[in-house]
C-alpha cells in the first residue's frame, strides 16, 4: 500500500518534472491553445469538473477539440473537428494538465481522473483508489488508450463504459495503489512516451 512518504516522494517528483518540461512546453501550449480557440470559435481551453484525491472536485485542463453541440460517450470523436482529432489522437489535447500537476490536483502518474458519478461513489476497500491524486497517465490509461474507439462499437456505449470498463479501471488502479512503488512511475511515464 502507498504510504505517506511515498506520497511526500510522488509530489515531490512532480514539481520538479514539470517545473523541467514548462519551458519547452508553454510555447508550444499556447500556439495550440490559440488555434483550437480558431478552429472550434471557442476560447481554446476546456475545462470540466473531475473528481480527485479523496474525492475533491478540480478543474481539469485540456485544450478544447470538440465542435458546440451535443456530446455524447463513444461518439466523440465525430463530435470533434479535424484539428482537435489529431489533438486527441496524440494526447497533445492534454498537455494543459501540466497546470493541474503544478497546482497539485494532479499527478503524472496515477488513475485518469473521472466525472462525477465514478470514483466518488466507490464503496468500501476499493475507496483506496482516492488515497493518490489522478494522473495523467497511468496503467489504465494505457490499457483503455484507444477506448473511444471501443466505444464506438458498443451498441449502449454508457452501460459497456460503467459495467465492463469502468469495472476493470478500478481493479487496476487499486492494483496500482497497493503495489506502488517510485519506479513503477518511471516505467509507466517511459511507457507513455513510447507509445505515442
Amino acid at each position: 500500500m502507498i504510504s505517506k512518504r511515498q506520497l511526500r516522494t510522488k509530489r515531490l517528483f512532480d514539481v520538479l518534472l514539470v517545473l523541467l518540461l514548462f519551458p519547452f512546453l508553454i510555447i508550444p501550449i499556447i500556439v495550440l491553445v490559440a488555434i483550437a480557440t480558431i478552429d472550434t470559435g471557442k476560447y481554446g481551453v476546456f475545462t470540466q469538473k473531475r473528481v480527485g484525491q479523496e474525492g475533491a472536485l478540480f478543474n481539469i485542463y485540456k485544450i478544447r477539440t470538440l465542435k458546440e453541440e451535443v456530446h455524447q460517450l463513444g461518439h466523440l470523436d465525430k463530435s470533434a473537428t479535424r484539428f482537435g482529432k489529431f489533438l486527441r489522437r496524440t494526447k497533445f489535447d492534454e498537455l494543459p494538465q501540466l497546470f493541474n500537476v503544478l497546482k497539485g490536483d494532479m499527478s503524472f502518474v496515477g488513475p485518469r481522473p473521472d466525472v462525477q458519478g465514478f470514483a466518488d461513489e466507490l464503496k468500501g476497500e476499493d475507496r483506496i483508489i482516492l488515497l493518490v491524486k489522478p494522473g495523467i497517465t497511468g496503467e489504465a490509461t494505457l490499457k483503455y488508450k484507444d477506448e473511444e474507439r471501443v466505444l464506438e462499437r458498443q451498441k449502449d456505449p454508457d452501460h459497456y463504459n460503467r459495467t465492463i470498463i469502468w469495472v476493470d479501471k478500478v481493479k487496476i488502479n487499486k492494483n496500482y495503489v497497493q503495489n506502488y512503488s517510485f519506479y513503477l512511475d518511471l516505467r509507466l511515464i517511459l511507457k507513455s512516451v513510447l507509445n505515442k
